[in-house]
């Protein structure tokens, strides 16, 4: 009887840890009404296989912007890289987080996973 309480908060704690890592990826953007420097020049190293170069790009802590240098992403399959990037909004500016997104080739809206013919040229 005294280990049905101790399996529940197991069973718990599992289930919290299947559920963080999608909790882990959402989308953080936020806005501010102070636009970023300009971009520092970065030397972008050669080539590595199985990873992505991610740019560096100017972050916001404390109401003020600090530079995050650029960085390896593993490369995931099925999948390309958008860089973090600011955006204007009348008086805003909004940080686009870099993401991974799903290929979409023939930019019919179905990911190339899920799509019949992801590379159909005369798909419209």
């Amino acid at each position: 009887m005294h280990n049905i309480p101790r399996m529940m908060i197991v069973a718990a704690l599992a289930a919290g840890a299947l559920v963080a890592p999608a909790v882990s990826q959402a989308r953080t953007d936020f806005s501010i009404t102070i636009g970023p420097p300009p971009p520092v020049v970065e030397v972008v190293p050669g080539p590595r296989h199985g990873y992505a170069w991610a740019p560096g790009y100017w972050d916001v802590r404390y109401s003020r912007h600090y530079w995050r240098a650029g960085h390896w992403e593993r490369e995931r399959r099925g999948y390309y890289y958008h860089e973090p990037r600011w955006v204007q909004h009348d008086n805003r500016w909004e940080l686009q987080r870099g993401r991974w997104d799903h290929r979409d080739d023939d930019h019919d809206g179905v990911p190339n996973g899920a799509d019949r013919s992801p590379n159909d040229p005369h798909r419209r």
